[in-house]
This record gives structure tokens, C-alpha cells and sequence, in this order.
């Protein structure tokens, strides 16, 4: 693959005496050499490159090869996909698409790129036995891809067009594997398991159980991310996974998950769940591989009978999800798990909080 760099293209004088710069290998005229006229429009149509992230290797949006355009979007992709500092796990998922994409269609032009071949890639992944919802959302990251590319005008518009028109798998229809739901877990499993649990593992499971929040909720709380001036503490996530639709998430806590975080309230600016072995707190695995782990220890004595099923830490929201329906609705499900489906207005929202503020004071 060429390596793609961008070295500034120079504004030069023609022998026709007008001013001219050169970008991917073709001479855009800037009008008379000197001028201020000249000077701005280069400056204009440069900072329009440098902000494209286009790779320098192709003439035309029409010779851009699918590699090139794949490059150019990580580049972007490495900018954009970044929340608290961090690369997100976006990122690594473009990585596997653009690796496929390369390995059967890496030298093809992008604008030859069409349904047939999004159909074979596709394909591919459903013969690696890719679940359907994984197969799916990676063809919705391909469909960005190519709008990317041509909103950069890498790549012709018509190229994304095309491929609007290929409908995603639907359940019961072909040969991707299904993927059974998550349930929720029951609390004599939960109560099995605790006892083979570290404490501050114990808690976080405990906290998570009854506040209904999402395990990297639970692993990322922070002391000063948590409001406690009122009877119902309120804990607001640094990032949150609805954040992109414009609403706020806020973890009501209730006076039984205030119980079991208030040992844990140390280090304002360090995760709440943290321990000598974990200084610096855990993250959503190892969260889920200790939980996995204390299962194991419960079923060593354990007849196959007796044993105790295996589960992980995003079941317990769905308990909290179940046991707030059966309780109070579903519009109270959906509002004290942070669901973006219940916020419509302003005045929903404020009766939003009201509601699960009432949660978190009988529930959490």
C-alpha cells in the first residue's frame, strides 16, 4: 500500500504566467500569478485538502482505490471515535471491516464498489459465523464509511447511494447465527455467587443490582460524579452511552445503594469500585471476568445438578429493567435505566426525574 502523507502542494508560478498548485496530480489554476486573488484561493482550496484527510496517491475522486479509502477514513476515524481521552471501541471495529474490505476488494476502484460487493462481504462474514445483529452493524459501519468518503469527495456520491439499497439481515431469514437475548438473573443465582466474590466486587454488583445501572456506569463513578446534597443521591456519568442523543444520564440513588457506596466515597477524582489489586479501578471485562470466576469457585464442590449457571454483570440491569416494570410500568423502566425512547420534551423530562427519583427511594 502507498504511504499516504501530505506534504503542502505549493502555490507556483505557470508559464503561462498564472498562479498554480498541484493536489493528487492535478494542476488547479489560481488565476494571475501575484495576486491577491490567487493567494487567498490557494489558501482556500489547501485548508479544503488539509481538512479532507485525502490520500495523495489517486487523480480523481474515480481512481481512488478501496485501500485508499479505507486508509483515509482510519486516519479520521482516530480523531473522531475518542471519548475521555481514548480511542473507542468503534475504532477497533472499523479496523475489522477495513481488513475484510481489503482482503477481497483492496485494489478495486472505490467507485466500482457496489451492492454485489457489499453482498460478498457480507457473505464472508456470515460463512466466520458472525452472529446476524454483529453482521448488520458492521454493514451499517461500511455504509458510513462509504458517506464519509463521499461527503470528502474521495469517492462519487453515487457509490454510497447504491448501497443504501441493500437491506440489512433479518431475523429468521438466511444462515447468520441468531444470538440468544439477554436475560435477566435471578437473585438466588446473584446470592450463590456473592459469597465467592471479592467486597468490592460484591458492591459493585449490589450497586449495579439496585440502581439499574450499566456496568461501565458502575466501574467509572467517581466520588465528584456523585451529587448527594438531597435524600435521592444522583450520580451523572462523565460519557454515557446515549450521549449522543442529546440526553442527560443520571443514576438515582436510592438509601439501599447509598448503604453499600458510602464505604467506597475515597480518592474524589479515582473510581469508587477500586481495590489494592486493582488500584486503579476495573473496567466492564474484568469486572464481567471476576463475576465469571466466582461462579466457577461456587460450582467446585457444587453436584452438575446444583450447579450454578453462569452470568455476567449487564443481566443485573435487566433484573433492576424486570422488577421496576413489574412494579411501577414500563415508562418508569425506561426512565430509571436512562432510556433515550422516554425522553420526548422538556416537561417529559422533568416529570421523568420526579418518576425515578420515586424508584430510586422504594427500589435502590
Amino acid at each position: 500500500m502507498p504511504k499516504l502523507t501530505k506534504a503542502l502542494p505549493k502555490y507556483r508560478r505557470h508559464a503561462s504566467g498564472q498562479a498554480v498548485v498541484t493536489i493528487g496530480g492535478r494542476d488547479i489554476y489560481l488565476g494571475k500569478h501575484g495576486t491577491q486573488a490567487s493567494k487567498q484561493k490557494y489558501s482556500r482550496i489547501l485548508a479544503e485538502w488539509l481538512a479532507s484527510d485525502r490520500p495523495t496517491t489517486a487523480t480523481t475522486a474515480s481512481d481512488i482505490t478501496v485501500t485508499e479509502a479505507c486508509a483515509a477514513f482510519l486516519r479520521h476515524a482516530q480523531k473522531h471515535y475518542v471519548k475521555r481521552g481514548e480511542v473507542t471501541s468503534e475504532v477497533a471495529g472499523y479496523k475489522v471491516l477495513v481488513r475484510q474490505l481489503k482482503e477481497l476488494y483492496g485494489n478495486t476502484k472505490a467507485a466500482e464498489f457496489g451492492p454485489k460487493q457489499m453482498k460478498a462481504i457480507r457473505a464472508k462474514m456470515v460463512d466466520a459465523d458472525n452472529s446476524r445483529p454483529y453482521i448488520n452493524k458492521q454493514m451499517v459501519r461500511l455504509r458510513h464509511l462509504i458517506k464519509w468518503a463521499a461527503a470528502e469527495e474521495l469517492i462519487p456520491v453515487e457509490v454510497y447511494h447504491r448501497l443504501s439499497v441493500v437491506p440489512g439481515l433479518r431475523k429468521g431469514k438466511g444462515d447468520a447465527r441468531e444470538v440468544p437475548p439477554v436475560t435477566p438473573v435471578d437473585d438466588t443465582v446473584v446470592d450463590a455467587t456473592l459469597p465467592h466474590l471479592r467486597p468490592v466486587v460484591t458492591a459493585m454488583v449490589q450497586f449495579e443490582r439496585l440502581t439499574g445501572a450499566r456496568p461501565d456506569e458502575v466501574c467509572r463513578m467517581r466520588p465528584r460524579d456523585i451529587d448527594r446534597s438531597g435524600e435521592i443521591w444522583r450520580y451523572v456519568p462523565e460519557s454515557h452511552k446515549t450521549e449522543h442523543h442529546g440526553r442527560d444520564r443520571i443514576v438515582f440513588i436510592g438509601p439501599r445503594a447509598q448503604e453499600i457506596l458510602r464505604p467506597y466515597l475515597f480518592g474524589d477524582d479515582l473510581p469508587c469500585f477500586r481495590s489494592p489489586r486493582s488500584p486503579s479501578g476495573f473496567n466492564t471485562r474484568s469486572y464481567r471476568d471476576r463475576i465469571h470466576a466466582a461462579v466457577r469457585r461456587a460450582n467446585a464442590n457444587r453436584s452438575p445438578a446444583e450447579q450454578v449457571p453462569m452470568w455476567s454483570p449487564n443481566q443485573l440491569r435487566h433484573s433492576a429493567a424486570t422488577e421496576i416494570r413489574a412494579r411501577f410500568g414500563l415508562e418508569a423502566a425506561q426512565v430509571g435505566l436512562g432510556h433515550s425512547r422516554a425522553d420526548v420534551t422538556q416537561v417529559y423530562a422533568e416529570r421523568d426525574q420526579r418518576l425515578a427519583i420515586e424508584v430510586a427511594r422504594q427500589v435502590g
